[in-house]
C-alpha cells in the first residue's frame, strides 16, 4: 500500500479545520462607520519610515495620519499580492500534479483568500478612501519543466509568511482599534493553515521538479527568488502614503522618493526586514531554493 504524499495527509486535516472555522466578512467583524482621527492604524514600530530623521521630527497627529495610511498600504498590498495567487491556485483544481486531498484543501483557501481580499478592500475603501494600486510588473520569461507552479508557491509564500508577521504583532496592539486588530486576527488564524499547507507541498514540488534542472536552471531561479524578496520588501515603501500623509505639502514639505529611499536604508528598516523574513529565508535555504540568504 502506498503512502498518501505528507502534503495530502496535512491537506486533509486543514480542510477539517477550515470547516470548523468557516466565517463571513460581514458576520465575523464588526464594521465601525469609521475611525476616530487619534486612533494608531498601524504600530508605530512598524510604519515604514521609523526611524528616519523626519519620523523623529514629526508630532504625535502626523504620526498618527501616516500611520493609518500605511495601515491601507500594508492592507492592498496583501490584497493586491492574493489577487494573482488565487488565480493560479483556481488553475491547480483537478489538476495531476497534486492530490485530490489538495485539491479539496485549494477550494478552502480559495474560499478564505476571496474573504480576505474582501476584507482588506472593504477597510481601505471605507477609512482611507481607496485600494493603492499594484506596481509590480510580471515580465515575460522561459520557464524550466515544472518552474511555473514552483515559483508560484514561492510567491504565495513570500506574501503570506512576511504579511503574517504584521499580523502577529498587530492583532496584539491594544493601540490599534478593535476593527484593525480583528482583521489582523482574522487573517493569522487562515494564514497559519495556508502557510503550513504551502511548506508542505512546497517541499514535494521542489523534490519532483528541481532535481531535473540544469545547474544554470537552478541558478536563475535562485536569482528570481532572491530578486522577488526584496522587490516585494520594496512595495512597503508607497511614496503615495506620504503623499497622502501631506508630508510633501508646507514649507517643511519632503520629497516622497527621497523619503522612500531614506527609509529602506535606515538601520531600523533593514534589521525589521531581517527580522520579518527570518523564517522564510531559513526554509528557503534548508530545501535548496536559495544557496545563500539575500540582503533584504
Amino acid at each position: 500500500m502506498q503512502c498518501a504524499p505528507a502534503s495530502a495527509v496535512l491537506a486533509t486535516k486543514l480542510s477539517k479545520a477550515s470547516r470548523a472555522q468557516r466565517w463571513e466578512v460581514d458576520e465575523e467583524l464588526d464594521w465601525p462607520a469609521s475611525i476616530d482621527d487619534d486612533a494608531w492604524c498601524t504600530s508605530p514600530e512598524l510604519v515604514s519610515i521609523a526611524g528616519t530623521d523626519l519620523w523623529a521630527s514629526l508630532d504625535e497627529p502626523t504620526r498618527v495620519r501616516v500611520a493609518r495610511f500605511e495601515a491601507g498600504n500594508f492592507f492592498s498590498l496583501t490584497l493586491q499580492g492574493e489577487r494573482p495567487l488565487v488565480a493560479g491556485m483556481s488553475d491547480l483544481l483537478y489538476s495531476t500534479r497534486i492530490s485530490p486531498e489538495a485539491t479539496e484543501y485549494i477550494h478552502h483557501f480559495i474560499d478564505e483568500e476571496n474573504k480576505h481580499m474582501a476584507m482588506f478592500g472593504r477597510f481601505c475603501r471605507t477609512y482611507i478612501g481607496k485600494v493603492y494600486p499594484e506596481k509590480k510588473v510580471n515580465l515575460p520569461r522561459r520557464y524550466a519543466s515544472g518552474e511555473r507552479i514552483v515559483a508560484m508557491f514561492c510567491k504565495i509564500m513570500v506574501v503570506e509568511e512576511v504579511g503574517d508577521y504584521y499580523n502577529v504583532l498587530m492583532q496584539a496592539d491594544t493601540r490599534l482599534p478593535r476593527i484593525v486588530r480583528e482583521i489582523h486576527r482574522v487573517h493569522h488564524r487562515d494564514e497559519s493553515r495556508h502557510i503550513g499547507f504551502g511548506r508542505s507541498l512546497m517541499r514535494e514540488l521542489w523534490a519532483t521538479y528541481a532535481s531535473g534542472w540544469s545547474v544554470a536552471e537552478r541558478a536563475g531561479f535562485q536569482a528570481w527568488l532572491a530578486n522577488y524578496m526584496k522587490s516585494s520588501w520594496g512595495d512597503f515603501y508607497n511614496p503615495s502614503v506620504y503623499r497622502d500623509a501631506g508630508l510633501d505639502r508646507g514649507p517643511d514639505g519632503v520629497d516622497p522618493y527621497a523619503l522612500r529611499r531614506e527609509a529602506i536604508e535606515s538601520p531600523q528598516a533593514v534589521e525589521l526586514r531581517a527580522r520579518a523574513s527570518r523564517r522564510l529565508i531559513g526554509f528557503f535555504l534548508r530545501e535548496g531554493l536559495l544557496e545563500e540568504a539575500p540582503s533584504m
